[in-house]
């Protein structure tokens, strides 16, 4: 039995098991991606005195609370109502209409936030329909907002659903754009983003520079919240102030090129001006984060930022020799690979294997055209599509010097005898990553900081006496 499972694995890290793995087209296992509730979910917690709520079933609920919470190792509230077999046979309108009437009054929220599951999605309830039957009969007041987004688990990606919910709250809370009520606010919109340093990071710019600005959605305080010896169910998020005025901001700023094309398009209808660039990581990254605050508000770049700007450039310098030439593999989603490719170009890095689970067409021609712009990329591959499973493949296949990304690479990355560097989401075993900026010139600091110091850790880890040595 030994003797069979010793070959079978060995089988497994072979070239031949490895087109066999890419030859599968209905199986996926393993996919770095999660469904659509849970990005709905960390959305409509960046709203103040927003509850979540699953049309759906319990368990439903409980997965998508227990991912976040096991995340940031925080409470996390959501309710359901509760959908079961019956449900899914006579339809889930009673249980709307009760569950919106108990949410209601139970928590006393300023805003409901309603996201569908799949049982819902494929039995086809109309959760706009039930609302307004919900009103008529007096479960909620008439002029309560209840936020409504259709999040199907069976397709799209966690970021679709963070799509979905935001744009669903901003019809819902907004009041129309008129033109004698244009505000002077940049409103800065964030995307799917797993760390409260980053969002605290682009309101400390947006001070420095002077920009009045609103943060849409902000979670930063929720999913963060300080222990003062009282629980909080609304901790903080977007003022409803900010939600309502949010269609008569001057401009939008979106920093995810790929997680709110809805919501953008939706903006856009509503002839609201909205700029696109990419998650600011790396120099480059954050460079066209600050010149687009700059041109916002007219002013010039403040010495402090500066300053930041060239610390970062020192520590890169410092250690650039410890990356330059360091093969790397990376899945995740859209924007966070493009960003963190980028500044591994920055530093001389050389990605190989890049696995994106949720790729999209123009997400696939931008990040080769980022490739094909740096020597460094010359030898890097995307993967849309694949799952983790295909990534293992790849690993012990062509073997690189170390993974990118979350938690569940910690399995490949142990088959193939390589470091992980933990980036994005769910992160379970390690602490308060979230707690440290990925973005900005701080951000940069922090990346080289997690790689470089875990490639030292492993030349001392492997490293004989002769060359166990105190400098590096």
């Amino acid at each position: 039995m030994e003797t069979c499972t010793k070959v079978t694995k060995e089988w497994l890290n072979t070239m031949e098991y490895r087109e066999k793995n890419f030859a599968r087209e209905k199986l996926v296992i393993n996919p770095a991606k999660a469904c659509q509730p849970l990005g709905a979910l960390l959305c409509s917690l960046g709203i103040e005195g927003c509850l979540p709520f699953v049309h759906g079933s319990q368990g439903c609920a409980a997965y998508f609370r227990s991912t976040l919470s096991r995340h940031f190792r925080e409470p996390v509230a959501a309710v359901s109502d509760s959908m079961t077999e019956d449900s899914a046979v006579f339809g889930g309108q009673s249980n709307f209409h009760e569950g919106l009437k108990n949410a209601y009054t139970v928590y006393s929220p300023k805003v409901i936030a309603v996201f569908t599951s799949c049982m819902a999605e494929v039995i086809g309830d109309d959760i706009k329909a039930y609302l307004g039957n919900a009103k008529e009969q007096g479960s909620i007041p008439k002029e309560f907002p209840v936020a409504l987004a259709n999040t199907p688990s069976f397709k799209g990606s966690h970021i679709t659903g963070y799509d979905s919910m935001l744009k669903g709250l901003i019809d819902c809370l907004a009041e129309p754009r008129q033109e004698e009520k244009i505000n002077d606010r940049l409103y800065v919109v964030p995307g799917f983003d797993t760390y409260p340093a980053n969002l605290r990071e682009y309101k400390r710019y947006l001070k420095l520079m002077g920009a009045p600005s609103a943060l849409i959605p902000d979670h930063s305080d929720v999913l963060d919240s300080p222990n003062l010896g009282t629980y909080q169910l609304f901790p903080g998020g977007t003022p409803i102030k900010d939600m309502k005025e949010a269609l008569n901001a001057k401009s939008y700023l979106c920093l995810q090129s790929y997680t709110t094309p809805s919501t953008s398009k939706y903006l856009a209808g509503k002839e609201v001006p909205v700029e696109t660039i990419p998650m600011p990581i790396g120099i480059g990254g954050t460079d066209k984060f600050i010149e687009a605050i700059a041109t916002f508000t007219g002013r010039e770049v403040p010495e402090e930022v500066t300053i930041e700007r060239g610390r970062a450039i020192d520590a890169m310098t410092d250690a650039h020799q410890y990356i330059h030439g360091k093969k790397f593999a990376l899945f995740g989603d859209p924007d966070i690979l493009v960003g963190v490719v980028s500044f591994l170009l920055e530093m001389g890095g050389e990605p190989v294997h890049i696995v994106c689970t949720n790729s999209t067409p123009a997400f696939k021609k931008a990040m080769e055209k980022l490739l094909a712009s740096s020597p460094y990329g010359q030898g890097a591959t995307l993967y849309p599509g694949k799952d983790l499973w295909h990534l293992r493949s790849l690993l012990v296949t062509e073997p690189v010097d170390m993974l990118i990304g979350d938690g569940h690479g910690k399995y490949a990355a142990r088959d193939a005898n390589i470091p992980l560097i933990r980036i994005g989401i769910p992160i379970y075993d390690r602490v308060n990553l979230h707690r440290y900026p990925i973005v900005g010139y701080n951000g940069v600091i922090n990346l080289i900081t997690m790689i470089v110091n875990t490639f030292l850790d492993e030349k001392d880890r492997n490293s004989t006496d002769t060359y166990f040595e105190l400098m590096r």
